[in-house]
């Protein structure tokens, strides 16, 4: 397994006051709270039985040399069409994970459709997950916030666990930046800050823009499975006590 060696968080300005996360759960039924967070193990099964974190809008970035991935989701949207993130290599993409009666996730929705619309040109591509919601209430959702860009049907789960098996994702909503190869470069817990989401994703597509400085990649070849981002947290996150 990879540890990223120089992971760099961020937090938003003071002036921004905490958010309580208090609706529903993301991936089975009946799970209490907004947000979840695996037991600090890199197994997809983690995904569905787990305690419960918050997530404040902390963010972490990784350098070139310290990402790991890439990450290999594919699926079906809301509205049939078929995503494969190998096919999307050499471009920059946004994943975000949501479902409808989430508070933060309504409330970031206006700020990430603006985001997919102002850098779809240069080459950013906005994929939702909702691991909860049926076909009509995502679609309701969609269309009542004019989301632009198209989110998984993961009722399965089965994207969430790949996402989680490289990157802990600890709280809904979650925003994870992949770089242009797919490997993972940023990811923000709970709502995400909009002038912070901008400047990830602007300094991802200025990685591989004419005249970048190259960067150069791990010396060491790569596994036949992408390795995993540990949850440094989850020794300290408190357990659902049904488990």
């Amino acid at each position: 397994m990879a540890v990223p060696r120089h992971p760099v968080s961020r937090r938003p300005g003071p002036g921004r006051p905490a958010r309580a996360l208090a609706a529903g759960a993301a991936l089975v039924a009946l799970l209490a709270g907004c947000s979840a967070g695996g037991d600090g193990t890199d197994a997809p099964a983690d995904v569905v039985d787990q305690g419960y974190q918050s997530g404040d809008g902390s963010t972490t970035t990784w350098a070139p040399a310290d990402r790991v991935g890439p990450v290999e989701i594919a699926g079906t949207d809301y509205e049939g069409g078929e995503h494969d993130l190998a096919a999307l290599r050499g471009d920059v993409v946004l994943l975000n994970t949501w479902y409808a009666a989430c508070p933060p996730c309504r409330a970031e929705a206006p700020d990430l459709a603006a985001v997919a619309t102002d850098y779809a040109d240069q080459g950013l591509h906005v994929l939702g997950i909702n691991s909860r919601d049926a076909a009509g209430t995502a679609q309701a959702f969609q269309r009542e916030l004019a989301v632009p860009y198209p989110s998984l049907d993961d009722t399965s789960g089965a994207a969430v666990a790949a996402l989680q098996g490289v990157v802990p994702v600890s709280a809904v909503p979650t925003t994870v930046l992949l770089d242009r190869e797919g490997r993972v470069a940023a990811r923000v817990l709970g709502l995400a800050d909009a002038s912070l989401l901008r400047s990830l994703v602007e300094e991802l597509l200025a990685e591989g823009a004419p005249g970048a400085a190259a960067t150069s990649a791990p010396t060491s070849a790569p596994d036949a499975t992408p390795d995993a981002i540990p949850d440094a947290d989850a020794a300290a996150r408190p357990q659902d006590p049904a488990r």
